[in-house]
């Protein structure tokens, strides 16, 4: 089981007991810290979220806080006698991944299959409501009430064929 987290502005993909360095971390050492902003999930099944899962979570532990290696910025300008050498060492924080929790990895597919089911419904009733009296429609809503149900050739007809066509 792996997942694809976002920590401290970076994407991650842990697993368990995996050891990852991130940007300094709030936190004293041997502390756990807890990542909500779960990107993906991939327990067998893959779970995409959009654009977090509500409801995962990935726990660590903070190992230790060090710097990183010296990187050394250099610029130079050819024929200018321009030369400017800087460094620098990164804050990190070492982590460790205790565990990953998918429970709200179903309930967030759910949610997005609902709505879908109820705005149909609403379109349905609105058709049936319109389609009582054609006669105080204009040309304009006819033709749109015509393309909601599919008739074909619409452009070229007039307003009694239109409700001819709807009827």
């Amino acid at each position: 089981m792996y997942a694809i987290v976002e920590i401290a502005g970076q994407q991650f993909k842990v697993a368990k007991d995996q050891k990852v360095f991130v940007h300094r971390l709030q936190g004293e050492e041997g502390s756990n810290v807890s990542f909500d902003n779960v990107l993906l999930l991939d327990d067998g099944k893959v779970t995409i979220g959009a654009p977090a899962i509500e409801g995962a979570a990935v726990t660590a532990k903070i190992l230790s806080h060090l710097k990183g290696d010296k990187v050394i910025v250099f610029k130079k300008k050819r024929r200018k006698g321009y030369r400017k050498k800087n460094g620098h060492r990164q804050s990190l924080t070492e982590i460790q991944i205790e565990s990953i929790t998918a429970s709200g990895a179903k309930k967030a597919v759910a949610k997005k299959e609902a709505p879908k089911k109820e705005v149909v419904k609403k379109e349905e009733t609105k058709v049936e409501a319109v389609a009582q009296d054609f006669s105080k429609m204009t040309v304009a809503e006819l033709k749109d009430l015509a393309k909601e149900k599919g008739v074909k050739g619409i452009s070229s007809m007039k307003k009694a064929d239109l409700i001819a066509a709807l009827s």
